[in-house]
């Protein structure tokens, strides 16, 4: 999967709602700055880059046994680390292009 880290969020937040949108139904990763990371599908992000995950399941189950009946999630945006994407719901060049536009103010 692609790794977009929160940090780029902070500055290009608009520029990231609109991509998130777009992977609603997708499957995704999210990491939280304490390492928990969560699976699951996106059903739906706000312009603060909340997220809210349905259909979910903790990736290390071991070490998060109190998260085994989480099937549905609401994280918000500011606790996320990095969000993990599907390799087919990336299109690079839209990305690096939106992210150049962006670099030079609009």
């Amino acid at each position: 999967g692609i790794l977009i880290s929160y940090l780029l969020f902070a500055s290009s937040s608009q520029l990231f709602f609109s991509y998130f949108k777009d992977l609603v139904g997708r499957e995704v990763t999210v990491e939280l700055k304490n390492d928990l990371a969560i699976r699951g599908t996106l059903h739906s992000v706000d312009q603060y880059l909340n997220i809210k995950l349905e259909n979910t399941r903790v990736v290390d189950q071991d070490k998060y046994p109190h998260m085994l009946s989480v099937r549905n999630c609401f994280i918000r945006g500011s606790v996320v680390r990095y969000v993990q994407l599907p390799p087919e719901g990336v299109d690079v060049e839209l990305l690096h292009d939106a992210t150049r536009r962006e670099a030079r103010g609009g």
